[in-house]
Protein backbone atom coordinates (compact mmCIF):
# COMPACT_ATOMS: atom_id res chain seq x y z
CA UNK A 1 0.00 0.00 0.00
CA UNK A 2 1.34 3.32 -0.76
CA UNK A 3 0.35 6.34 1.36
CA UNK A 4 0.69 9.56 -0.31
CA UNK A 5 0.77 12.69 1.34
CA UNK A 6 0.05 15.75 -0.49
CA UNK A 7 1.66 18.80 1.93
CA UNK A 8 1.22 22.41 1.31
CA UNK A 9 3.13 24.21 -1.64
CA UNK A 10 6.20 25.70 -0.88
CA UNK A 11 4.64 29.56 -1.57
CA UNK A 12 2.08 28.61 1.52
CA UNK A 13 4.72 27.11 3.62
CA UNK A 14 6.72 30.61 3.03
CA UNK A 15 4.00 33.00 4.39
CA UNK A 16 4.08 35.35 6.45
CA UNK A 17 0.86 35.20 7.55
CA UNK A 18 0.10 33.28 10.92
CA UNK A 19 -2.53 30.31 9.73
CA UNK A 20 -3.99 27.47 11.44
CA UNK A 21 -1.30 24.77 11.18
CA UNK A 22 -2.26 21.96 8.81
CA UNK A 23 -2.94 18.69 10.26
CA UNK A 24 -2.06 15.27 9.12
CA UNK A 25 -5.73 13.63 7.46
CA UNK A 26 -7.14 10.77 9.39
CA UNK A 27 -6.03 8.58 6.22
CA UNK A 28 -2.31 8.90 7.32
CA UNK A 29 -3.06 8.65 11.00
CA UNK A 30 -4.66 5.70 9.95
CA UNK A 31 -2.10 3.39 8.10
CA UNK A 32 0.26 1.94 10.19
CA UNK A 33 2.33 -0.27 7.44
CA UNK A 34 3.22 0.18 3.63
CA UNK A 35 5.11 3.08 1.84
CA UNK A 36 4.79 6.75 3.10
CA UNK A 37 5.37 9.60 0.79
CA UNK A 38 5.23 12.92 1.01
CA UNK A 39 4.60 15.24 -1.78
CA UNK A 40 4.99 18.29 -2.14
CA UNK A 41 4.88 19.98 -5.61
CA UNK A 42 6.18 23.43 -6.82
CA UNK A 43 5.39 23.05 -10.65
CA UNK A 44 7.51 26.65 -11.58
CA UNK A 45 10.41 25.13 -9.48
CA UNK A 46 12.90 23.49 -12.21
CA UNK A 47 14.92 21.77 -8.93
CA UNK A 48 13.27 18.45 -7.58
CA UNK A 49 14.41 17.20 -3.90
CA UNK A 50 14.13 13.90 -2.75
CA UNK A 51 14.70 12.54 -0.11
CA UNK A 52 14.76 9.37 1.61
CA UNK A 53 14.16 9.09 5.53
CA UNK A 54 14.57 5.25 7.52
CA UNK A 55 13.64 5.19 11.35
CA UNK A 56 16.72 3.82 12.17
CA UNK A 57 19.37 5.52 13.76
CA UNK A 58 22.28 4.96 16.38
CA UNK A 59 19.27 4.02 18.51
CA UNK A 60 19.17 0.13 17.17
CA UNK A 61 23.03 -0.35 17.61
CA UNK A 62 23.50 -3.82 18.85
CA UNK A 63 25.69 -3.50 22.52
CA UNK A 64 28.85 -3.98 21.93
CA UNK A 65 28.63 -2.36 18.19
CA UNK A 66 27.99 1.20 18.59
CA UNK A 67 28.31 2.66 14.96
CA UNK A 68 26.47 -0.19 12.96
CA UNK A 69 23.86 2.18 11.81
CA UNK A 70 26.10 4.90 10.98
CA UNK A 71 28.25 2.86 9.00
CA UNK A 72 25.47 0.55 7.43
CA UNK A 73 24.51 3.79 6.35
CA UNK A 74 27.24 5.38 4.95
CA UNK A 75 27.57 1.70 2.98
CA UNK A 76 24.44 2.45 1.25
CA UNK A 77 24.63 6.45 0.15
CA UNK A 78 28.72 6.78 -0.15
CA UNK A 79 29.77 3.08 -1.40
CA UNK A 80 29.54 1.37 -4.39
CA UNK A 81 26.14 -0.85 -6.03
CA UNK A 82 25.67 -4.23 -7.46
CA UNK A 83 25.99 -2.34 -10.94
CA UNK A 84 28.36 0.11 -10.36
CA UNK A 85 31.75 0.95 -7.98
CA UNK A 86 31.37 4.15 -5.70
CA UNK A 87 33.68 5.72 -8.51
CA UNK A 88 31.30 4.79 -11.34
CA UNK A 89 28.66 6.51 -9.15
CA UNK A 90 30.63 9.39 -8.23
CA UNK A 91 30.87 9.75 -12.49
CA UNK A 92 27.40 9.17 -12.92
CA UNK A 93 26.62 12.03 -10.47
CA UNK A 94 29.48 14.26 -11.99
CA UNK A 95 27.33 15.75 -15.15
CA UNK A 96 24.28 15.91 -13.26
CA UNK A 97 25.73 18.88 -10.93
CA UNK A 98 24.52 16.81 -7.76
CA UNK A 99 25.79 14.47 -4.99
CA UNK A 100 23.68 11.98 -2.59
CA UNK A 101 23.81 13.34 0.87
CA UNK A 102 23.72 10.99 3.75
CA UNK A 103 23.37 11.82 7.40
CA UNK A 104 21.71 10.78 10.63
CA UNK A 105 21.47 11.07 14.35
CA UNK A 106 19.66 8.43 17.15
CA UNK A 107 15.95 7.78 15.32
CA UNK A 108 17.05 7.98 11.95
CA UNK A 109 19.21 7.99 8.91
CA UNK A 110 18.56 10.56 5.45
CA UNK A 111 19.45 10.13 2.07
CA UNK A 112 18.31 13.22 -0.24
CA UNK A 113 20.21 14.63 -2.87
CA UNK A 114 18.31 18.01 -4.99
CA UNK A 115 18.48 17.61 -8.93
CA UNK A 116 17.48 19.75 -11.99
CA UNK A 117 14.48 18.42 -13.38
CA UNK A 118 15.84 17.74 -16.68
CA UNK A 119 18.10 14.81 -14.64
CA UNK A 120 15.40 13.77 -12.25
CA UNK A 121 15.36 10.43 -13.83
CA UNK A 122 18.56 9.31 -13.86
CA UNK A 123 19.26 10.91 -10.44
CA UNK A 124 16.00 8.72 -9.55
CA UNK A 125 17.63 5.40 -10.84
CA UNK A 126 20.88 6.31 -9.26
CA UNK A 127 19.21 6.90 -5.64
CA UNK A 128 17.26 4.02 -5.80
CA UNK A 129 19.85 1.66 -6.95
CA UNK A 130 21.91 2.92 -3.98
CA UNK A 131 19.26 1.82 -1.42
CA UNK A 132 18.13 -1.16 -3.28
CA UNK A 133 20.96 -3.02 -4.60
CA UNK A 134 24.12 -2.47 -2.42
CA UNK A 135 27.41 -3.85 -3.28
CA UNK A 136 28.67 -4.41 0.45
CA UNK A 137 32.39 -4.24 -1.12
CA UNK A 138 34.85 -5.30 1.02
CA UNK A 139 37.26 -2.35 0.17
CA UNK A 140 34.03 0.61 0.92
CA UNK A 141 33.49 -1.73 4.19
CA UNK A 142 36.55 -1.34 4.90
CA UNK A 143 37.25 2.65 3.93
CA UNK A 144 34.58 3.68 5.70
CA UNK A 145 35.06 2.35 9.18
CA UNK A 146 38.48 3.53 8.84
CA UNK A 147 36.67 7.11 8.72
CA UNK A 148 34.29 6.13 11.19
CA UNK A 149 37.41 5.45 13.79
CA UNK A 150 39.67 8.42 12.55
CA UNK A 151 36.90 10.56 13.69
CA UNK A 152 35.54 9.05 16.77
CA UNK A 153 39.32 8.73 17.89
CA UNK A 154 41.56 11.77 16.26
CA UNK A 155 38.80 14.34 15.19
CA UNK A 156 36.96 13.84 18.03
CA UNK A 157 39.13 13.85 20.58
CA UNK A 158 41.86 15.41 19.38
CA UNK A 159 40.37 18.20 16.44
CA UNK A 160 36.53 19.77 17.38
CA UNK A 161 36.48 20.66 20.74
CA UNK A 162 32.90 21.78 20.55
CA UNK A 163 31.60 18.36 19.30
CA UNK A 164 33.88 16.87 21.83
CA UNK A 165 31.78 18.88 25.02
CA UNK A 166 28.69 18.25 22.79
CA UNK A 167 29.04 14.10 23.00
CA UNK A 168 30.58 14.07 26.28
CA UNK A 169 27.84 15.50 27.88
CA UNK A 170 25.51 13.25 25.72
CA UNK A 171 27.25 10.54 27.71
CA UNK A 172 26.83 11.80 31.17
CA UNK A 173 23.01 13.09 30.12
CA UNK A 174 21.78 9.63 28.49
CA UNK A 175 24.59 7.18 30.52
CA UNK A 176 23.24 3.89 29.93
CA UNK A 177 20.81 4.80 27.67
CA UNK A 178 20.49 3.99 23.55
CA UNK A 179 21.11 7.44 23.26
CA UNK A 180 24.21 7.41 25.29
CA UNK A 181 27.47 7.13 22.70
CA UNK A 182 27.99 8.68 19.69
CA UNK A 183 25.92 8.28 16.57
CA UNK A 184 29.52 7.57 14.71
CA UNK A 185 29.78 4.75 17.14
CA UNK A 186 32.93 4.00 19.47
CA UNK A 187 36.18 2.93 18.81
CA UNK A 188 35.46 -0.59 20.47
CA UNK A 189 32.22 -1.37 18.74
CA UNK A 190 33.92 0.11 15.58
CA UNK A 191 36.60 -2.41 16.24
CA UNK A 192 33.85 -5.54 16.34
CA UNK A 193 31.60 -4.81 13.56
CA UNK A 194 32.10 -7.09 10.68
CA UNK A 195 30.90 -6.63 6.98
CA UNK A 196 28.15 -9.43 7.90
CA UNK A 197 27.18 -7.41 10.62
CA UNK A 198 26.20 -4.70 8.15
CA UNK A 199 24.30 -6.89 5.99
CA UNK A 200 22.39 -8.10 8.25
CA UNK A 201 21.68 -4.64 10.21
CA UNK A 202 20.45 -3.46 6.47
CA UNK A 203 18.31 -6.93 5.88
CA UNK A 204 16.56 -6.29 9.79
CA UNK A 205 16.06 -2.42 9.71
CA UNK A 206 16.31 -0.78 6.30
CA UNK A 207 12.63 -2.27 5.39
CA UNK A 208 9.68 -0.49 4.12
CA UNK A 209 7.63 0.38 7.37
CA UNK A 210 10.60 2.56 8.57
CA UNK A 211 10.94 4.34 5.20
CA UNK A 212 9.01 7.93 4.56
CA UNK A 213 10.15 9.17 0.93
CA UNK A 214 9.49 12.78 0.02
CA UNK A 215 9.68 14.57 -3.10
CA UNK A 216 9.27 18.16 -3.80
CA UNK A 217 9.88 20.75 -6.65
CA UNK A 218 8.62 20.82 -10.31
CA UNK A 219 8.83 16.97 -10.60
CA UNK A 220 6.31 15.70 -12.87
CA UNK A 221 3.07 14.29 -12.81
CA UNK A 222 3.08 10.99 -11.49
CA UNK A 223 6.55 10.99 -10.65
CA UNK A 224 6.70 10.15 -6.87
CA UNK A 225 3.76 7.63 -6.94
CA UNK A 226 6.01 5.90 -9.44
CA UNK A 227 9.84 6.73 -7.39
CA UNK A 228 8.11 5.32 -4.26
CA UNK A 229 6.67 1.81 -5.69
CA UNK A 230 10.21 0.97 -6.31
CA UNK A 231 10.62 0.70 -2.75
CA UNK A 232 8.10 -1.93 -2.51
CA UNK A 233 11.57 -4.29 -3.38
CA UNK A 234 12.38 -3.99 0.26
CA UNK A 235 11.14 -6.46 3.19
CA UNK A 236 7.60 -5.07 4.33
CA UNK A 237 8.72 -4.85 8.10
CA UNK A 238 12.33 -5.71 10.10
CA UNK A 239 12.51 -5.97 13.56
CA UNK A 240 10.37 -3.42 16.06
CA UNK A 241 12.13 -0.64 17.00
CA UNK A 242 13.76 -0.56 20.28
CA UNK A 243 11.60 1.19 23.30
CA UNK A 244 13.16 3.74 24.37
CA UNK A 245 13.61 3.75 28.60
CA UNK A 246 13.34 6.79 30.68
CA UNK A 247 16.76 9.03 30.58
CA UNK A 248 18.45 8.85 33.51
CA UNK A 249 17.97 11.27 36.71
CA UNK A 250 20.28 13.30 37.15
CA UNK A 251 21.53 15.58 39.92
CA UNK A 252 24.71 18.40 38.36
CA UNK A 253 26.77 16.74 37.88
CA UNK A 254 29.96 18.04 35.92
CA UNK A 255 32.56 16.01 33.74
CA UNK A 256 35.68 17.84 32.56
CA UNK A 257 37.29 16.37 29.56
CA UNK A 258 41.21 17.06 29.59
CA UNK A 259 43.19 17.50 26.24
CA UNK A 260 45.57 20.57 24.94
CA UNK A 261 43.01 23.43 24.44
CA UNK A 262 43.80 26.96 23.81
CA UNK A 263 40.16 27.71 25.06
CA UNK A 264 37.51 25.92 26.82
CA UNK A 265 34.28 24.46 25.14
CA UNK A 266 31.00 24.49 27.84
CA UNK A 267 27.89 21.98 27.17
CA UNK A 268 24.98 22.00 29.87
CA UNK A 269 21.84 20.52 29.55
CA UNK A 270 19.33 18.10 30.80
CA UNK A 271 16.47 15.72 29.33
CA UNK A 272 12.69 17.20 28.45
CA UNK A 273 10.05 15.05 28.38
CA UNK A 274 8.26 16.74 25.32
CA UNK A 275 8.44 16.93 21.52
CA UNK A 276 7.06 18.99 19.16
CA UNK A 277 3.99 16.70 19.81
CA UNK A 278 3.79 18.78 22.72
CA UNK A 279 1.73 21.75 23.25
CA UNK A 280 4.71 22.92 25.88
CA UNK A 281 6.86 22.85 23.18
CA UNK A 282 6.25 26.01 21.18
CA UNK A 283 6.36 28.66 24.22
CA UNK A 284 9.26 26.17 25.68
CA UNK A 285 10.68 27.13 22.31
CA UNK A 286 9.86 30.66 22.32
CA UNK A 287 11.84 30.69 26.43
CA UNK A 288 14.96 29.28 24.66
CA UNK A 289 15.06 31.38 21.89
CA UNK A 290 14.66 34.05 24.08
CA UNK A 291 17.83 32.73 25.48
CA UNK A 292 19.22 32.10 22.47
CA UNK A 293 19.28 30.97 18.64
CA UNK A 294 22.39 29.24 17.40
CA UNK A 295 24.31 31.96 15.96
CA UNK A 296 22.41 34.68 16.03
CA UNK A 297 22.70 38.02 18.23
CA UNK A 298 19.13 38.69 19.64
CA UNK A 299 19.98 36.08 22.69
CA UNK A 300 19.67 36.75 26.24
CA UNK A 301 23.03 34.74 26.53
CA UNK A 302 24.83 36.22 24.09
CA UNK A 303 23.76 39.61 24.98
CA UNK A 304 25.08 39.15 28.44
CA UNK A 305 28.32 36.89 27.55
CA UNK A 306 29.57 38.35 24.47
CA UNK A 307 27.87 41.60 23.58
CA UNK A 308 28.23 43.26 27.00
CA UNK A 309 31.20 40.63 28.25
CA UNK A 310 33.36 39.82 25.36
CA UNK A 311 34.06 36.45 27.07
CA UNK A 312 33.17 34.48 23.82
CA UNK A 313 32.38 34.14 20.50
CA UNK A 314 28.52 32.15 21.06
CA UNK A 315 26.29 31.64 23.32
CA UNK A 316 23.24 29.31 22.58
CA UNK A 317 20.23 27.64 23.86
CA UNK A 318 18.27 24.49 22.17
CA UNK A 319 15.12 22.75 23.34
CA UNK A 320 16.13 19.58 21.40
CA UNK A 321 19.28 18.08 19.61
CA UNK A 322 20.30 20.24 17.43
CA UNK A 323 23.16 19.71 14.47
CA UNK A 324 23.98 22.85 12.26
CA UNK A 325 22.61 21.99 8.61
CA UNK A 326 26.51 22.82 6.60
CA UNK A 327 27.29 26.20 7.41
CA UNK A 328 23.95 27.99 7.69
CA UNK A 329 22.96 29.06 11.26
CA UNK A 330 19.79 26.77 11.08
CA UNK A 331 18.92 23.04 11.99
CA UNK A 332 19.03 20.03 9.76
CA UNK A 333 15.93 18.63 9.56
CA UNK A 334 15.02 15.13 9.79
CA UNK A 335 16.75 13.93 12.73
CA UNK A 336 13.74 13.42 14.85
CA UNK A 337 13.98 12.36 17.81
CA UNK A 338 11.70 9.99 20.75
CA UNK A 339 13.47 11.70 23.69
CA UNK A 340 14.36 15.06 23.44
CA UNK A 341 17.22 17.64 25.93
CA UNK A 342 17.05 20.98 27.03
CA UNK A 343 20.94 22.45 25.99
CA UNK A 344 23.50 25.34 26.47
CA UNK A 345 26.39 25.75 24.79
CA UNK A 346 28.85 28.58 25.87
CA UNK A 347 31.67 28.49 22.85
CA UNK A 348 34.27 29.04 23.66
CA UNK A 349 35.29 30.56 27.27
CA UNK A 350 39.14 31.93 28.13
CA UNK A 351 40.13 29.27 31.28
CA UNK A 352 40.42 32.00 33.23
CA UNK A 353 36.62 32.99 32.21
CA UNK A 354 35.20 29.70 32.45
CA UNK A 355 34.00 29.28 36.18
CA UNK A 356 32.66 32.82 36.01
CA UNK A 357 30.85 32.15 32.53
CA UNK A 358 29.27 28.98 33.57
CA UNK A 359 28.04 30.77 36.46
CA UNK A 360 26.52 33.57 34.23
CA UNK A 361 24.82 31.18 31.98
CA UNK A 362 23.45 29.84 35.45
CA UNK A 363 22.67 32.80 37.19
CA UNK A 364 20.68 33.90 33.84
CA UNK A 365 18.50 30.60 33.49
CA UNK A 366 17.88 30.42 37.17
CA UNK A 367 16.74 34.39 37.14
CA UNK A 368 14.51 33.02 34.22
CA UNK A 369 12.82 30.22 35.74
CA UNK A 370 11.71 32.19 39.07
CA UNK A 371 10.84 35.45 37.48
CA UNK A 372 9.09 34.57 34.09
CA UNK A 373 10.45 35.96 30.79
CA UNK A 374 10.20 39.75 30.45
CA UNK A 375 7.25 40.99 28.61
CA UNK A 376 9.81 43.28 26.61
CA UNK A 377 11.33 39.67 25.81
CA UNK A 378 8.71 38.02 24.90
CA UNK A 379 7.23 40.25 22.92
CA UNK A 380 10.64 40.84 20.87
CA UNK A 381 11.63 37.49 20.59
CA UNK A 382 8.08 36.64 19.15
CA UNK A 383 8.37 39.34 16.29
CA UNK A 384 12.23 37.99 15.28
CA UNK A 385 10.66 34.11 15.20
CA UNK A 386 7.77 35.56 13.23
CA UNK A 387 10.32 36.50 10.29
CA UNK A 388 12.93 34.26 10.99
CA UNK A 389 10.63 31.21 10.57
CA UNK A 390 10.51 31.77 6.61
CA UNK A 391 13.99 31.36 6.44
CA UNK A 392 13.78 27.80 7.66
CA UNK A 393 12.79 26.33 4.95
CA UNK A 394 13.71 28.76 1.64
CA UNK A 395 14.45 25.71 -0.50
CA UNK A 396 13.12 22.73 -1.81
CA UNK A 397 15.14 20.50 0.15
CA UNK A 398 14.73 21.97 3.57
CA UNK A 399 10.40 22.58 2.49
CA UNK A 400 10.23 18.56 2.37
CA UNK A 401 12.46 17.99 5.63
CA UNK A 402 9.43 20.40 7.23
CA UNK A 403 6.63 18.61 5.99
CA UNK A 404 8.60 15.17 6.49
CA UNK A 405 9.09 16.47 10.12
CA UNK A 406 5.78 17.13 10.27
CA UNK A 407 4.45 13.21 9.25
CA UNK A 408 7.03 12.01 12.00
CA UNK A 409 5.73 14.46 14.61
CA UNK A 410 2.12 14.75 13.93
CA UNK A 411 3.10 18.40 14.15
CA UNK A 412 4.91 20.63 11.42
CA UNK A 413 6.82 23.18 13.73
CA UNK A 414 6.96 26.26 11.14
CA UNK A 415 2.84 26.35 10.70
CA UNK A 416 2.73 25.51 14.76
CA UNK A 417 4.58 28.46 15.57
CA UNK A 418 3.29 30.99 12.67
CA UNK A 419 -0.20 29.88 14.31
CA UNK A 420 0.36 30.34 18.16
CA UNK A 421 3.16 33.10 18.31
CA UNK A 422 0.94 36.26 17.53
CA UNK A 423 -1.14 34.99 20.39
CA UNK A 424 1.29 33.18 23.12
CA UNK A 425 1.21 34.58 26.75
CA UNK A 426 3.75 35.41 28.96
CA UNK A 427 1.58 32.82 31.19
CA UNK A 428 2.08 30.30 28.64
CA UNK A 429 6.04 30.88 28.24
CA UNK A 430 6.45 31.00 31.91
CA UNK A 431 4.62 27.93 32.74
CA UNK A 432 6.38 25.71 30.06
CA UNK A 433 9.60 27.36 31.75
CA UNK A 434 9.50 26.11 35.38
CA UNK A 435 7.50 22.56 33.99
CA UNK A 436 10.66 22.04 32.07
CA UNK A 437 14.02 24.44 33.05
CA UNK A 438 15.53 23.01 35.89
CA UNK A 439 19.07 24.52 36.67
CA UNK A 440 19.77 22.02 39.83
CA UNK A 441 19.28 18.79 37.01
CA UNK A 442 21.71 20.36 34.60
CA UNK A 443 24.70 18.08 33.83
CA UNK A 444 27.84 20.12 32.68
CA UNK A 445 30.53 18.84 30.42
CA UNK A 446 33.73 21.00 29.64
CA UNK A 447 37.02 20.51 27.79
CA UNK A 448 39.58 22.05 29.37
CA UNK A 449 43.57 21.45 29.62
CA UNK A 450 44.04 22.09 33.25
CA UNK A 451 41.00 20.17 34.50
CA UNK A 452 42.65 19.74 37.97
CA UNK A 453 42.82 23.79 38.85
CA UNK A 454 39.16 24.03 36.89
CA UNK A 455 37.93 21.09 39.05
CA UNK A 456 39.22 22.52 42.10
CA UNK A 457 37.70 26.54 41.83
CA UNK A 458 34.62 24.92 40.98
CA UNK A 459 34.35 23.12 44.15
CA UNK A 460 35.69 25.77 46.54
CA UNK A 461 32.71 27.58 46.67
CA UNK A 462 34.49 30.89 46.25
CA UNK A 463 33.57 33.72 43.81
CA UNK A 464 35.35 33.87 40.62
CA UNK A 465 35.36 37.27 39.47
CA UNK A 466 35.64 38.47 36.26
CA UNK A 467 38.71 40.92 35.35
CA UNK A 468 38.21 42.89 32.34
CA UNK A 469 41.22 44.20 29.77
CA UNK A 470 39.76 47.45 29.49
CA UNK A 471 38.74 50.14 31.88
CA UNK A 472 35.22 51.32 30.18
CA UNK A 473 33.26 48.26 31.38
CA UNK A 474 30.00 49.88 31.90
CA UNK A 475 28.70 49.92 35.97
CA UNK A 476 25.58 48.21 35.20
CA UNK A 477 27.68 45.36 33.83
CA UNK A 478 30.38 45.70 37.00
CA UNK A 479 27.15 45.70 39.60
CA UNK A 480 25.29 42.39 37.49
CA UNK A 481 28.95 40.85 38.07
CA UNK A 482 28.42 40.79 41.84
CA UNK A 483 25.67 38.44 41.68
CA UNK A 484 27.29 36.30 38.95
CA UNK A 485 30.93 35.55 40.82
CA UNK A 486 29.19 34.19 43.55
CA UNK A 487 26.39 32.31 42.02
CA UNK A 488 26.12 28.77 44.40
CA UNK A 489 26.93 25.98 41.98
CA UNK A 490 26.61 23.53 44.81
CA UNK A 491 29.10 20.95 43.55
CA UNK A 492 30.16 18.55 45.84
CA UNK A 493 33.79 16.07 44.62
CA UNK A 494 31.57 13.25 43.98
CA UNK A 495 29.94 15.20 41.06
CA UNK A 496 33.03 16.59 39.29
CA UNK A 497 34.43 14.43 37.52
CA UNK A 498 37.72 14.35 35.44
CA UNK A 499 38.53 11.96 32.15
CA UNK A 500 41.40 12.10 29.37
CA UNK A 501 39.70 12.74 26.01
CA UNK A 502 42.07 9.81 25.14
CA UNK A 503 39.78 7.47 26.91
CA UNK A 504 36.43 8.98 25.78
CA UNK A 505 33.91 6.61 23.33
CA UNK A 506 36.09 3.67 23.47
CA UNK A 507 33.33 0.96 24.83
Amino acid sequence: MLLSIALATAGALASRRPAAAPRLSRRAASVSQGLRCVRLPSPENPLVAIRLLFQVGAADDPTGKGGLADLTAAMLGSAGTQRRSWAEVLDALYPMAADIHTYGDKDAFVFEGTVHRDNLAAFADLLAEQILTPRFAKEDFTRHRQDALDFVSKTLRGNDDEDLGKEALATLMFKGHPYGHPTAGTVAGLQAITLDDVRRFYADMFTQDRLIIGVAGGYPDGFPESFAARFSALPAQGKPRRKLPPPPAHNGEVLIVEKDARANAVSMGHPVSITRADDDFYPLYLAGSYLGEHRTFNGLLMIELRQKRGLNYGDYTYVENFIQDGGTTFPLTNIARRSQHFEIWLRPVAPQATAFAIRGALFELDKLVREGIPAAGLQATREFLLHYLDLWAQDPSRRLGYAIDALTYGKDIVAELKARLPSMTKAQVDRAIRRHFDPKRLTIAIVSDNAEALRAQLLSGKPTPMTYDTKDTPAEVLERDKSIEGFPLRLTPSKVKILPAGVMFEK
